[in-house]
């Protein structure tokens, strides 16, 4: 036992032994782990020592890179949005005010939005601070800084008005408060009617007629084809309605009437170019509305209804006050000016499609372009038949007769249409439709042009004469043929020529001027004219300044009634019905037509093509001069300043001795021409000379000029009609003033005139009253010149009568015997006291020509007519003719001018 014991023990010895060996073994190596442990540690602690600044650059340099690329991003972002404001507010809309000015759009291109402050960013420029309004929506102001909020609405205002073409954005201001002083800087807009203030109590009528305009515009401008008037502008590059901007500046409760249409204003008003921008007042709602709240030089902009929310942003100053009292001064003062006018090929068709159009039914064509830049169209026919235009001195009278004048020549040929045109006023515009020598063409339409006839109302008279007979000579024709109108009269007379007649009076007022035989005719022609011509298409075009008090008229109520088509230039008076002043606030070149005699409904407004310029119409002219018919010839051109020339004169050109040699056809006698009538077919006042007692002739007056003209004219024609030496012409001058007139007129009717001065005037009646016994067929004119200066050699006996006494025997007995006396007296008493005295007859003076005499002086015993003598004045190069062989009222002549 003793021995297992042992043999444990020592087992148990060498395995304690061993287990103590293995344990030191283990804690050597746990030991050596133990160094190699704290060495990577160390090591460790060493690295993490060295890789915390390390770490701690490379941060800061990643946190700074992207602070960098940030600030990049901002700026670039800045950049892009301040290019996008200055592409949405271009010009007056953002130029900040130090370089403020205004830079009008196009209607198609306005402002989009408006700069009121800037958006400050760190480190970068400014970003404007834009708010929309015109054709975008309205702006809400909140707050209790009204100085900051007067000055948005300012700037706002002055950049709309600014950034428009001028005249494109009109102002309504509603300040109850301060009666209109928030807007004082933009007072001078309103006499150009680009500023309305109203006064307390009149927020209903401005809602109201903002309603009633959103209405209309969607009616009948926008008529379902637009959208909006900013995609009418865009499609047509016209914009025919301006943008209205109501200012409303506070004031009591909304009543429902109010709230209800201001709601509506909100809603529909952007599309149609209303606007509100409001202080004071609560805005519903909508998209459209742009809310900022006020604080100081600072603002929100974009808040809630409730001032919640919104961009911070800093305001701009106000506007200086000069730049908007000047501004709005100059856009007044173009407004004032007009816009100009529209080109004037703009009104003709082109080329290949003049003369196309008919005139059976009537005479249509484009006058100008109306607000939606559709034609506006004139019609004369049936219906309206004749035109009246009014419109003061400058407003574009002339210029819209010459634009209507080529509308229609250009679509209708000279057989479908004539005019025959009259202008009273001095000037010569109208002479441009005839031939002259600046232009050898002519308007081949035009028949008659009258220029300077201010002075001689008897060829207005000649006017209405000749169309009156036209009238007859159309209805005689429209009987023979059972109809009553142009149309069907040229239906069943396709081989006649019935063209449709214009006739145009300018400044017809004058036609009509006092209360004379002229007036009074004339008045009474132009009823006739205005009633019946319509049926047989003669159309008057009467033009005035203003038609008030022109004493014809009165109680003529059916001859006004007739020019149902009426044409009002701005300012014109009593053009329009009597509560029509649509006329009132035109702008230039800009005209009312209205077809239904004035009344309301009846206006169109047309802008009036610039037809006034010389080349541009005469480029015209030339085109329609060339494709002229062979028939046309140029057209009668009168000009009152003007003296004609006998060698002109077609009559004179018609005169010749007779054929076979002999004297005139009984009864019929040579002619004597004295000057050319105030007519439409520039006549000669002839008087006939035949065998009959009293074919003497007397001219009246102390006008050597004019005098010495009648007779020369007489001279020239009657020679003119006698073969050489067939006739003898004694030609006694005794004025020394017209000695240089008588020996010319002797030189030209020499080797068959002869010549006498005081000295042998007494020898030439004495022998020339022998002569008449004596039974010889030459005729025998005597041309005498201020007879009436030689009463004392005449006084003397030849022959055993006083020279007085043969010339009255030669005036009683001489024209029975084909001796006629052309004598000049300086004066109706002067003649009657050659012929005998103031009792003595008259009738041996079978026609006179009266100069510078009055119509009192020219009794009854020398023109039958009336006791108190004609209505005649003298006036410079006329003359009063009365033969008392033919007429029944004397004439008017103009004395050819001296050879």
């Amino acid at each position: 036992m003793a021995d297992v014991r042992t043999q444990l023990a020592t087992r148990v010895r060498e395995l304690l032994a061993d287990a103590l060996g293995s344990a030191r073994d283990r804690v050597e190596d746990a030991m050596a782990d133990l160094d190699e442990a704290e060495d990577r540690l160390a090591r460790t602690r060493a690295a993490a020592a060295r890789v915390r600044p390390r770490v701690g650059a490379e941060r800061d340099q990643r946190l700074a890179e992207i602070d960098d690329r940030h600030g990049e991003r901002i700026g670039v972002l800045a950049d892009r949005a301040a290019g996008a404001a200055a592409r949405e507010a271009p010009g007056a809309a953002g130029a900040p005010w130090e370089a403020w000015r205004a830079t009008p759009a196009p209607y198609d291109e306005p402002p989009g939005a408006l700069r009121i402050g800037a958006v400050r960013l760190p480190g970068v420029a400014p970003v404007p601070a834009l708010v929309p309004l015109l054709d975008r929506g309205h702006v809400h102001l909140t707050g209790a800084d009204r100085g900051g909020a007067d000055a948005v609405v300012a700037a706002l205002l002055l950049r709309a008005v600014g950034g428009a073409v001028p005249g494109a954005v009109r102002l309504a201001g509603y300040d109850p408060e301060h009666l209109g002083g928030g807007l004082a800087g933009f007072a001078p807009l309103a006499p150009a009617a680009l500023l309305t203030f109203v006064g307390p109590g009149g927020l209903t009528g401005l809602l109201d007629d903002l309603v009633d305009q959103i209405r209309r515009i969607n009616e009948k401008v926008l008529a379902g084809e637009h959208a909006s008037l900013r995609r009418l502008a865009a499609a047509t590059g016209r914009r025919p309605e301006p943008w209205r901007v109501a200012v409303l500046l506070g004031g009591d409760e909304l009543s429902r009437h109010e709230r209800a249409q201001l709601e509506r204003v909100v809603r529909t008003g952007p599309a149609c170019g209303v606007h509100l921008v409001v202080r004071g007042i609560a805005l519903p709602d909508d998209p459209s509305v742009t809310r900022i709240a006020v604080d100081g030089d600072g603002a929100r902009l974009g808040t809630a209804r409730d001032g919640s929310g919104g961009l911070p942003i800093r305001l701009d100053p106000a506007p200086p006050q000069v730049l908007v009292t000047e501004t709005c001064r100059q856009v007044a003062a173009h407004v004032a000016a007009g816009p100009p006018p529209a080109p004037f090929t703009a009104l003709l068709p082109p080329d290949d499609e003049m003369w196309r159009e008919e005139s059976s039914a009537g005479l249509t064509a484009p006058i100008g372009d109306g607000p939606l830049g559709r034609p506006v169209l004139l019609t004369l026919g049936d219906y309206p038949p004749h035109a009246l235009i009014g419109g003061p001195s400058g407003t574009g009278k002339t210029n819209l007769i010459y634009a209507w004048i080529g509308s229609l020549a250009a679509r209708y040929s000279p057989d479908e249409l004539e005019f025959y045109l009259l202008d009273f006023k001095e000037g010569v515009s109208f002479a441009r439709f005839a031939q002259g020598k600046r232009d050898p063409s002519w308007l081949p339409h035009m028949r008659l042009v009258g220029i300077n006839v201010n002075t001689d109302r008897e060829f207005g008279l000649a006017l209405l004469r000749f169309l009156a007979e036209e009238l007859r000579r159309r209805a005689d024709a429209a009987k023979r043929h059972e109809v009553t109108k142009l149309g069907e009269l040229r239906a069943v007379d396709p081989d006649g020529r019935w063209p449709r007649i214009v006739a145009v009076v300018d400044e017809f007022q004058m036609l009509l001027a006092g209360r004379d035989a002229v007036a009074r005719e004339a008045a009474d022609l132009l009823e006739d004219l205005a009633r019946r011509g319509r049926s047989q298409g003669i159309h008057l075009v009467l033009a005035s300044q203003d038609v008030r008090g022109i004493e014809a008229l009165w109680g003529r109520p059916a001859l006004v009634a007739q020019f149902t088509l009426r044409i009002a230039l701005p300012k014109a008076l009593r053009i329009l019905a009597e509560r029509n002043d649509a006329a009132q606030s035109l702008p230039r070149h800009h005209a009312v037509i209205n077809a239904e005699s004035g009344l309301v409904e009846g206006n169109e407004v047309a802008k009036i093509p610039g037809a006034s310029d010389w080349g541009t119409w005469s480029e015209l002219q030339n085109k329609l001069w060339k494709m002229r018919p062979p028939h046309a010839a140029p057209a009668r051109l009168f000009d009152g300043d003007a003296v004609p020339r006998l060698a002109d004169a077609p009559d004179f050109a018609a005169l010749a001795p007779p054929a076979d040699g002999g004297a005139p056809a009984p009864g019929r006698g040579p002619v004597a021409l004295l000057g050319e009538i105030i007519d439409v077919q520039a006549r000669s006042a002839g008087m006939r000379l035949p065998r009959a007692p009293g074919r003497n002739l007397a001219v009246l007056g102390t006008r050597v000029d004019e005098a010495c003209a009648v007779l020369d004219a007489a001279g020239r024609s009657l020679a003119r009609q006698h073969r050489p030496g067939t006739a003898r012409f004694s030609i006694a001058c005794l004025d020394p003033e017209a000695d240089l007139a008588a020996r010319s007129l002797f030189e030209a009717l020499s080797p068959d005139a002869n010549w006498y001065d005081e000295e042998s005037v007494a020898e030439l009646m004495a022998e020339t009253a022998a002569g008449l016994g004596s039974g010889s067929a030459e005729p025998h004119y005597l041309l005498l010149y201020a007879v009436d200066a030689a009463t004392g050699q005449l006084s003397a006996q030849v022959d055993g009568a006083t020279g007085l006494a043969h010339l009255r025997h030669v005036l009683h007995h001489g024209p029975e015997r084909r001796t006629h006396v052309l004598a000049w007296w300086r004066g109706v008493a002067r003649m009657r006291d050659d012929l005998g005295g103031p009792a003595s007859r008259t009738d041996q003076i079978g026609a006179w020509v009266a100069l510078d005499v009055q119509g009192a002086e020219l009794t009854s015993a020398l023109y039958p007519g009336g006791s108190g003598g004609p209505d005649w004045y003298p006036r410079p190069w006329r003359g009063l003719f009365f033969d008392r062989a033919v007429h029944r009222t004397a004439q008017v002549l103009i004395p050819y001018g001296l050879t």
